[in-house]
């Protein structure tokens, strides 16, 4: 064996992403994309090709997350094709403040399509940006001053805060399907991955649920913030392990 591929051959089998694959599970495609390192290329989990070294593999959430790091779509399988993808549009977003920080909000013709939180505003322009690569973003504090308002709202008050616009959250159907189940968890309550997973039918699927978490780009609407460990301690959170706590202690559970 070459030891120096070892811990990450051992990290992947040990991972149960990895039995999906060697399983080439067609119900795994879309809940998350492995890549291979010796190829330079990104898969579904059902793809059909010669079969990676463990120590190549790699495990990404979206098919984005995978280009990021630098892989393209394998020819065979067309992970690309499977992705929930933006179409070209205008995006219009406003940048407002907030107790946690800057709020960037950015509706599509369809309704609000990302909330992120950050420090910086050029940074969250950033963002923006290679989460919506195709369209045209423009700012627009007037036109999206009802949507700012309400998120702040959620933030600083979410207990009493209401959320009554249209969400345009692009995703895969295994995606939608955490998502609305995050929506149905109260202020004040919190769920488990586990718990996540039994209510949405998949019981083995707690990782690919932190996974969707993860994916979320509308933050405290699609209220990832409230998943935690199997033993209630805090797990990680897209915008700072921080801003989670803050957010959870507002709704009164303790952190």
């Amino acid at each position: 064996m070459n030891t120096k591929h070892a811990p990450a051959a051992y990290a992947t089998i040990d991972d149960p992403r990895w039995q999906r694959v060697l399983a080439r599970d067609a119900a795994a495609d879309g809940e998350f994309f492995y890549s291979v390192a010796s190829t330079g290329v990104y898969c579904r989990p059902s793809c059909a090709s010669r079969r990676a070294k463990p120590e190549h593999v790699g495990f990404h959430a979206t098919a984005a997350d995978a280009v990021r790091a630098g892989f393209r779509p394998c020819k065979r399988c067309r992970p690309d094709r499977l992705a929930a993808r933006d179409p070209v549009e205008e995006v219009r977003y406003a940048i407002a403040q907030s107790s946690l920080g800057a709020v960037l909000v950015a509706r599509s013709c369809r309704g609000v399509c990302a909330v992120l939180l950050g420090d910086d505003a050029a940074a969250l322009r950033r963002e923006l940006h290679g989460r919506f690569p195709a369209a045209e973003l423009r700012e627009d504090a007037a036109g999206t001053q009802s949507a700012a308002s309400q998120v702040v709202a959620l933030i600083e008050a979410p207990a009493t805060a209401r959320f009554d616009l249209p969400l345009d959250a692009c995703g895969t159907p295994f995606q939608h399907r955490v998502w609305r189940a995050l929506r149905e968890i109260r202020a004040g309550s919190t769920a488990s991955y586990a718990q996540i997973a039994a209510r949405i039918g998949a019981p083995t699927a707690a990782r690919a649920v932190a996974q969707a978490c993860g994916a979320n780009r509308v933050a405290v609407v699609i209220p990832c913030h409230r998943v935690v460990r199997g033993d209630g301690a805090l797990s990680g959170y897209r915008w700072g392990v921080q801003r989670k706590r803050a957010l959870l202690q507002r709704e009164a559970v303790p952190a």
